[in-house]
């Protein structure tokens, strides 16, 4: 079994073992290797600091134990937004949000057989500022909310977002309450990345894209106080950090 990436909460590792052999964190299955043996793992914001990977395949084991360093996140403070967008309480309002969670949940289920993730991502905006690091502690008009699970890079309105790697369009939408035009990719074997507050969507689901591709435009839809881009990352219902993959290249 190879494996390199980032061993840190919210990182992601990448992976080689024998073709189509199960992969297991923890004594629980995670998925498959593809055809050629290639698999990814991530590590939740909150992921404990050591967990157990096992490949097995091809009538053999190989397990390797991992450390995961502790993350390092911020406090990030926001005021100024409606209350709807804090705690709704209107009843309509709160029927839209339950069944738009259904559809992003939908999308972030996809599991692709693909494994665009080894080659590695660039970064989904030619120039922007950086307004908010992955897994800070959010507050929201004085009041505690759960962590930032995204990275927030401020640009203009109507940037081009390009697709950071190749992928499945799992998931477009516009119009959601909290993200606005919504855009998710998935990778392979699950690995999903998000773009949010998006003003113009160019790909639809079931579209194929390749790494560079424009998805998109820089927006200020939904919860957000300027335009900015908020990019995310799940695999299996954990949250990541996805500059794990920016510049990473599975050997």
């Amino acid at each position: 079994m190879q494996l390199d990436g980032r061993f840190v909460q919210g990182g992601v590792a990448v992976g080689r073992t024998a073709p189509d052999a199960a992969v297991f964190l923890d004594d629980t299955q995670v998925g498959l290797a593809s055809a050629e043996g290639w698999f990814v793992i991530g590590f939740d914001r909150d992921a404990p600091a050591e967990q157990v990977l096992r490949v097995s395949g091809q009538g053999a084991d190989a397990v390797r134990r991992l450390t995961v360093q502790p993350g390092d996140f911020d406090v990030q403070r926001i005021n100024g937004l409606p209350q709807s967008q804090v705690s709704p309480t209107n009843p309509q309002l709160l029927a839209r949000i339950r069944a738009e969670a259904l559809r992003k949940q939908a999308g972030f289920a996809s599991q692709a057989a693909r494994a665009d993730f080894r080659e590695g991502f660039i970064l989904p905006l030619s120039t922007y500022r950086l307004s908010g690091r992955f897994g800070g502690q959010r507050v929201l008009n004085g009041v505690p909310a759960r962590p930032h699970y995204g990275v927030d890079m401020a640009a203009p309105r109507g940037t081009p977002i390009l697709a950071p790697a190749g992928g499945l369009v799992a998931f477009a939408e516009t119009g959601l309450h909290y993200e606005g035009g919504l855009v998710m990719l998935d990778h392979g074997q699950g690995l999903i990345s998000a773009y949010l507050h998006m003003s113009r969507l160019d790909v639809a689901t079931g579209q194929s894209v390749t790494q560079g591709q424009v998805i998109g435009a820089v927006g200020a839809e939904g919860r957000a106080t300027g335009p900015h881009l908020c990019w995310r990352m799940k695999w299996r219902e954990r949250n990541l950090n996805p500059m794990s993959l920016v510049g990473f290249r599975a050997a």
